[in-house]
């Protein structure tokens, strides 16, 4: 993968969480549940790096991906990190020609543009909050710190109401824990998710 940084510091933040927690995943975890109901591990990265090629290819990075993100087959030919890489690389190239005073980004969402920060942000939270799903599915410890999360926080407020039901979950109520657990419940994530609750 293309590690170059991009002038999108939560952007490369957002991937680097993913990359580590998909390598972070065990060869008996890929089948295993996640906080995305009816969802395994293996769905989970197929939808994210989907997510990805898609934000690349509207601003013609790349083709979409062959397969609808939003119904995964659960069934991966290649191994996890050469399914990830590619479209991890196209959506740094992609963002990397997004001014930040861009006012209309194309972006794969109801929304269809959104100005620079918002459009990338859209991106990094995608791959951020998929990353936490992988991430406490197999037992590692959260990808996000707080400084990320309340990033995040301030572009899901933005975007998020028109993705209720199809891309986040109703929000959850409740105002305790640290700026990852209120961007969680925001998306519609309880923050103590387990695989053995």
């Amino acid at each position: 993968m293309d590690t170059t940084p991009t002038t999108w510091t939560i952007l490369d933040a957002a991937h680097t969480a993913l990359r580590d927690a998909v390598t972070g995943v065990r060869t008996d975890q890929w089948d295993g549940p996640t906080p995305c109901s009816g969802w395994t591990v293996t769905q989970v990265l197929q939808h994210a790096a989907g997510d990805q090629q898609a934000y690349a290819a509207v601003l013609g990075e790349g083709d979409f991906p062959a397969y609808d993100p939003f119904s995964p087959s659960g069934t991966v030919e290649t191994s996890a990190l050469e399914l990830l890489d590619p479209p991890l690389t196209a959506s740094r190239h992609a963002f990397s020609r997004v001014g930040a005073d861009d006012a209309a980004v194309a972006v794969p969402l109801p929304q269809a543009r959104l100005a620079a920060p918002v459009a990338v942000g859209a991106a990094a939270l995608d791959a951020a909050v998929h990353a936490w799903d992988i991430a406490v599915a197999t037992g590692q410890h959260s990808p996000m710190d707080a400084a990320l999360a309340e990033q995040l926080y301030a572009v899901a407020v933005e975007i998020v109401e028109p993705l209720r039901g199809f891309a986040y979950a109703a929000a959850l109520p409740g105002d305790d824990g640290d700026a990852v657990d209120r961007l969680l419940r925001y998306l519609g994530r309880d923050p103590r998710w387990s695989p053995t609750a």
